[in-house]
């Protein structure tokens, strides 16, 4: 059996802006932990991407390959299609969420990263119970602010 890292991402946004979420499960062998935030004002797609980064930042070794899972086709396709480094060298221009993909590609080479999408509300037990987490975060009375994101509507 390969040791690996498994990390499985779900972010959620109770409206498309609105108040969101996002829950991270991270498993190691028998050894697993969960992590999950809300904020006040967001989108989907930016917690779904926040979700691996935050992930990501919390995996201290890269001894070990790491496997995402995720149901965001918009992360996940972004990544394996490579079209992120194509927006990174034109600036992100007219690209949403920049400050999150600079985020993201900081931390990318630190790791060998595959990543896997899964589809989402199928009965995936991580995937499940990661997006009860994002949506229990996005609905919680402590809620963050998503700098990133309010400051663009100013």
């Amino acid at each position: 059996m390969e040791n690996k890292v498994e990390v499985f991402t779900d972010g959620s946004s109770r409206g498309n802006p609105g108040p969101g979420g996002y829950g991270i499960v991270l498993k190691f062998g028998d050894k697993e932990k969960e992590v999950s935030k809300g904020f006040r004002l967001t989108t989907n797609n930016r917690m779904e991407l926040l979700a691996v980064i935050e992930a990501l930042s919390l995996i201290k070794s890269n001894q070990y390959p790491i496997h995402v899972y995720s149901d965001s086709k918009y992360v996940i396709e972004s990544i394996t299609q490579k079209w992120v480094w194509n927006w990174e060298k034109k600036g992100f221009k007219g690209k949403k969420n920049a400050d999150l993909w600079i985020k993201y590609l900081a931390l990318h080479p630190r790791f060998n990263l595959h990543y896997h999408w899964v589809k989402g509300h199928a009965g995936h037990p991580q995937n499940e119970r990661c997006d009860a987490m994002a949506v229990e975060a996005a609905l919680s009375n402590n809620l963050s602010i998503d700098a990133g994101y309010e400051t663009t509507l100013l």
